[in-house]
């Protein structure tokens, strides 16, 4: 922190009033900003100790200084106010369809050969591909180390990013790639499927057989890697994520989401069925029902290998993205359900209007303070029975306009 010293206010001498700003702003975090050189110099025993060779710790730090801007990234993640479907239709598109399917025949021998090590079908290594980098097209322009020494140095989750910043520097010791090489995210994500450095110590593969695992300058490399990636976290092999399905005239919500995960057999006990018609292949396989935009808008029972996904990215809405961008790249279309027209996600604020509104109307939401909790869920549940619409208790922008008449 920077406090009302000589030697704080010698360290901002010669800087421009709007980079006194920023370096003020950071001073909660920013500890060691006046001095990174002393920050570097206190990593060398640490990186030592992790068998990091000096000549690779001095290549890595090379022109390396604290970086505000950086930092800003860490205070700018705006709420999420996106709905399910514009989070879907931003990224499953026709072009990315094409370019997947372009991409497959490009690198069939390599996809070919990592389902048949690690089980997982070449579809979904494509869509993760796509997802984070759109096929390479941009893995992040940052330095890694450079990176993550800012985030450290600047006391950002500073236990996380300094052991991200050890094997970082370890990786590039070993000789995977040089740091001038290693490129990534703001937050050290690196590659062409975006692996932190932690991720590439434990699931990184050699593909290509050149001594090196380099997910940045080899394609086959980092899809191998993203196959076992996969495989690790327990990928059922020729299973595929989830179903769109159907769902009654008259449908329990209620008994559904006390059910929570079920053999697909017991949802179809319920009248449950695949939009395709077709049966389940194995009414054994377990799935959890998920309605992003409510009873009006697509429904899916979604399967093992979607929680599997969700290890890339913790992320309901990531994972039917790239659970959608493989059925496209294999040839699937659109849902067959469309999404609800004119509906939108709420913002904290909007959330709090809902709750007051639920209030005024006779419904106990505690204080209106824009968190749904289990009180909301209910309210909003108890409200759409009395209206006469399926009680999904979805919570949207639709639900605000039709509260607000």
């Amino acid at each position: 922190m920077f406090h009302s010293t000589g030697k704080s206010i010698l360290a901002l001498r010669g800087l421009s009033a709007l980079a006194i700003a920023a370096a003020l702003s950071l001073s909660a975090v920013a500890p060691a900003l006046a001095n990174s050189a002393d920050f570097v110099r206190s990593l060398w025993p640490q990186a030592e100790a992790r068998g990091v060779s000096r000549s690779a710790f001095q290549a890595a730090f090379a022109g390396y200084s604290f970086s505000a801007k950086l930092m800003e990234h860490t205070k700018s993640q705006p709420e999420f106010t996106r709905t399910v479907q514009d989070y879907i239709e931003r990224r499953v598109t026709n072009a990315q369809a094409n370019k997947g399917r372009a991409m497959r025949s490009e690198w069939n021998q390599t996809l070919t050969g990592s389902k048949q090590r690690w089980g997982v079908q070449p579809e979904f290594v494509l869509a993760i591909w796509g997802m984070e980098t759109n096929f390479g097209g941009f893995m992040g322009g940052e330095q890694t180390i450079h990176a993550l020494a800012t985030l450290t140095e600047g006391g950002y989750r500073p236990d996380f990013f300094r052991e991200e910043l050890l094997t970082a520097l370890r990786i590039i010791s070993d000789g995977h790639v040089s740091a001038d090489n290693m490129l990534g995210s703001w937050a050290g994500a690196m590659g062409h499927t975006q692996f932190m450095p932690s991720s590439f110590m434990r699931y990184a593969v050699d593909y290509n057989g050149d001594g090196k695992k380099d997910i940045w300058n080899s394609v086959q490399d980092a899809l191998g890697s993203t196959a076992n990636y996969l495989h690790s976290f327990g990928w059922r092999e020729g299973e595929t994520w989830g179903y769109e399905v159907n769902l009654p005239s008259g449908f329990d919500y209620a008994g559904a989401r006390q059910l929570e995960r079920a053999p697909l057999a017991q949802w179809q006990a319920m009248g449950i069925q695949r939009v395709s018609g077709k049966p389940f292949p194995r009414g054994s396989d377990i799935g959890r029902l998920y309605m992003p935009a409510g009873a009006s808008g697509p429904t899916f029972l979604l399967l093992p290998n979607f929680d599997v996904i969700k290890r890339y990215n913790n992320s309901d809405s990531y994972a039917l993205a790239v659970g959608h961008l493989a059925d496209r790249i294999i040839g699937g279309g659109d849902f067959a359900t469309p999404w609800p027209a004119n509906d939108y996600a709420l913002s904290k604020a909007q959330r709090g209007e809902l709750q007051t509104l639920l209030g005024r109307v006779g419904y106990n939401v505690g204080s209106p303070d824009g968190v749904l909790g289990p009180k909301t869920r209910a309210a909003v549940i108890a409200y759409q029975q009395r209206a006469g619409i399926p009680a999904d208790g979805h919570i949207s922008g639709r639900l605000l306009d039709r509260l607000k008449r």
